[in-house]
């Protein structure tokens, strides 16, 4: 993420410069226009398909009181949805960006590198902590930890409580949101393809997920992905703070290459075994049902490219520390008997001028003489 250069001056309305500098605004004036369709009858109809989590499907349960159960399921409508939380994702973005980020900024000085790492490592820091709990949570109260099997057992998982559909909602727009972020935030031409990247990564598998309904499984890989991600971006704002202070890197990388095999290990076990021996075998697009050999097969390739371009990476990051370092140990030791041997040279000197300088024992005698 760039650096936002804040100037007196007042650029030229609807200038590039301007909608940078006020992009939170207009945002929230957007997004003051839906909710304010809700309070007129004509208008509330439409208003409300952006606000609230569409396709609702309530069941009765069965029992000595019967209680009815709202669960809901994807369908179009949700694009409109995702629409109206990616804008409030921008205003989250420029709130803590403002009011944290940016007093932090002014009080540590940072240089220019450092200022933009912090600033992605900060949001991105709030973002997965805030997902990691909600996510928890949600495995939590559906027992997905305890029975493992429900990842795959009852495919396809066309309902899906409200959290977790707001769940998987809330996570398209904040990365459909980091788009036009990289415009707000004047992001380096240089970082922008790598931006793309992982924005992208996380868009495709996320909607993935959600439209082939493995949902149970896509939240278990995000929140054990997301726990991971935010210790690597805590231990970089840690060490942005002290540089001394490197243990939770080390941390990271051990559960960086454990959480690669765990999530393998779950997919493999999902998609290749669960999957491939239910009995309700075939594509059904009406019944939301992709359980066709093609479809597993394209699950589980797309994932296990994505974990092996990112251990690439992660080998990359490590082998590009263990060079620093050794550099910086290498100038250190070179640094030494530098500093030794002048030393040493200096004391001769002095020495030197103790035995044969003027108040030396030996000048005095020849000055006697």
């Amino acid at each position: 993420m760039g650096i936002r250069k804040k100037t007196n001056k007042n650029p030229p309305v609807l200038s590039h410069e301007f909608v940078i500098q006020n992009h939170a605004d207009i945002v929230s004036c957007v997004a003051m226009v839906f909710l304010l369709g809700l309070m007129f009858e004509v208008t509330s109809k439409f208003a409300v398909l952006f606000i609230t989590v569409q396709y609702n499907v309530t069941i009765s349960t069965n029992g000595p009181e019967e209680t009815a159960v709202n669960h809901f399921h994807h369908g179009i409508k949700d694009l409109a949805t995702t629409f109206f939380y990616m804008l409030v994702a921008i205003i989250m973005h420029a709130i803590i960006q403002e009011y944290v980020l940016d007093k932090i900024n002014r009080k540590k000085h940072f240089s220019k590198t450092k200022h933009s790492k912090f600033n992605e490592s900060g949001q991105l820091s709030a973002f997965y902590l805030f997902s990691f709990g909600w996510g928890t949570s949600i495995l939590l109260s559906e027992n997905l930890l305890s029975n493992p099997v429900s990842l795959w057992e009852g495919y396809p998982h066309t309902l899906m409580p409200f959290q977790m559909k707001f769940y998987f909602i809330c996570q398209l727009g904040y990365w459909l949101h980091a788009l036009p972020e990289l415009y707000f935030q004047k992001t380096k031409k240089e970082d922008i393809p790598r931006q793309l990247v992982y924005i992208s990564l996380y868009l495709v598998h996320i909607a993935g997920a959600y439209i082939l309904n493995l949902n149970r499984l896509g939240l278990v890989l995000l929140v054990l992905h997301y726990f991971i991600e935010l210790l690597f971006h805590v231990s970089r704002l840690i060490y942005f703070s002290n540089e001394h202070r490197q243990t939770g890197f080390t941390i990271w990388a051990v559960l960086f290459v454990l959480g690669r095999l765990l999530t393998l290990s779950l997919s493999v076990l999902t998609v290749g075994f669960g999957l491939a021996t239910a009995e309700n075998q075939g594509f059904d697009l009406a019944a939301g049902n992709f359980n066709v050999i093609f479809v597993r097969i394209t699950v589980l390739a797309a994932i296990c490219l994505t974990q092996a371009f990112m251990m690439w990476k992660f080998i990359n990051f490590q082998l590009r520390r263990w060079r620093e370092h050794a550099q910086a140990q290498t100038l250190k030791k070179k640094q030494v008997p530098a500093k030794s041997k002048s030393k040493k040279d200096k004391a001769n000197g002095v020495n030197g001028v103790n035995s044969h300088g003027a108040d030396s024992p030996r000048a005095r005698k020849e000055k006697s003489s």
